[in-house]
């Protein structure tokens, strides 16, 4: 197996974390790149490099693609893992919010992308991994904008797998299910500011209360972020990598009971309520 200079994005904790050690460990030489960079240390421990980012600061970008280049030369795995949430009704939610969702979520990975893309074609070779959610093909109350975030990460990457397949670069997308991690840390209290005095209240707060659960639940069936990160591993160095990985709990369950089910069917599923 060749040693592959990787970047992941998002590297301070839960997915990110997780998938930069197991790259690392597997003998790769590894850029964690986050906003809090000081969360690194056991990356940096363990041989791998850590570099301040804010996905959506377009010298930052710049920055790190040009320090990994100066370094080695090459760039072959981009995993762009860096995400946000925002839980709250459509008719709450300030579209300010979305926007700022949509940046971190699509625009800051598309540009990312856009500044590595011509090294790979270059190279004739490299593999971008877009890490998504189930999300990403079911849509679940309260999280309209993030479900719309996540459903376009993966039209874009499909129209870009296509696109740049002739130069020998595989696209790949990571489907999670729930993973126990600290991302939706902050779900309950979104819950509670943006819809819990409105129409959208009663829902709102049973999501809170659920949310916070789940949270607090030593024992909760939620996977490890370890999962996600051995996916992403055998994606890397495989030769011919599925274009979608399923995994995590629930994933395969959810994404099959949305296939099977009509539409009012599966509102009802997920809602309580009546098809």
């Amino acid at each position: 197996m060749s040693v592959k200079i990787c970047l992941v994005t998002g590297a301070s904790s839960g997915i990110g974390h997780a998938t930069a050690l197991e790259l690392l460990h597997a003998g790769h030489i590894v850029y964690g790149a986050a906003r809090r960079v000081h969360l690194m240390g056991a990356l940096r421990e363990a041989g791998g490099h850590a570099l301040a980012m804010d996905v959506t600061e377009e010298d930052d970008l710049r920055r790190v693609v040009r320090t990994i280049l100066d370094a080695h030369g090459r760039i072959d795995v981009l995993v762009n893992n860096a995400g946000a949430v925002v839980h709250g009704a459509v008719e709450d939610t300030p579209l300010t919010m979305a926007r700022e969702l949509f940046e971190v979520n699509v625009f800051g990975p598309a540009r990312l992308i856009q500044l590595v893309l011509p090294h790979l074609r270059q190279q004739r070779s490299g593999t971008i991994v877009n890490v998504s959610s189930i999300g990403g093909e079911i849509a679940l109350p309260l999280g309209a904008w993030y479900y719309a975030s996540k459903h376009a990460q993966e039209a874009f990457s499909d129209t870009l797998r296509m696109e740049t397949a002739q130069f020998g670069i595989e696209v790949v997308v990571i489907q999670p299910g729930i993973i126990r991690t600290d991302f939706e840390a902050g779900s309950a209290r979104q819950l509670r500011e943006i819809s819990g005095n409105g129409a959208y209240g009663e829902m709102a707060e049973t999501m809170a209360q659920a949310a916070e659960t789940a949270m607090s639940d030593r024992n909760s069936p939620a996977s490890d972020p370890r999962v996600v990160a051995t996916t992403i591993l055998r994606a890397v160095e495989s030769d011919r990598p599925q274009t979608r990985y399923v995994v995590g709990w629930q994933a395969e369950a959810l994404l099959n009971l949305n296939r099977s089910l009509s539409d009012r069917e599966f509102d009802a599923a997920v809602t309580g309520s009546r098809p």
